[in-house]
């Protein structure tokens, strides 16, 4: 009888292990990027254990863009600046809808000082507003 049964308990261990190797690889392609002439596809990933600094969901609203180029705030600074930042939480809205807003503080390669906030919702993060923190600028954005 047990003869009988070394077949499907062979087979059930091939199908275990072919789940495994499927598992693991769709993890694998989940983390592929595209090439760096075409654009990051958005990937599901879970947001709700605090700050996730990976700069591959960053996307800048019109007011961020407007700020940083009144405050002469480049995008390789803000990205220093999520990655390596110090989080400001009482700046910060973790609460905010539709999603949690952070307020990075650092300083950039040329010793500005500045602040940069985030809005991180479930696929992307969003540069809300840069700020500058010793120096007021007079800026002309909506």
């Amino acid at each position: 009888m047990t003869k009988k049964l070394v077949p499907f308990i062979l087979l059930i261990v091939l199908a275990a292990l072919l789940l495994f190797v499927r598992t693991c690889r769709g993890l694998n392609d989940n983390a592929k990027r595209t090439d760096d002439n075409g654009p990051q596809p958005k990937r599901e990933t879970t947001r709700s254990r605090g700050f996730n600094r990976k700069i591959s969901y960053l996307d800048y609203t019109q007011h961020a863009k407007c700020r940083m180029k009144c405050r002469h705030i480049t995008q390789a600074e803000v990205e220093d600046i999520m990655k390596n930042g110090n989080i400001n939480y009482k700046k910060s809205n973790l609460q905010d809808q539709p999603c949690p807003t952070y307020a990075l503080e650092g300083y950039t390669q040329d010793q500005q000082h500045v602040r940069i906030v985030f809005a991180q919702c479930e696929t992307d993060t969003k540069v809300v507003t840069c700020i500058d923190l010793d120096n007021d600028f007079e800026c002309d954005c909506n």
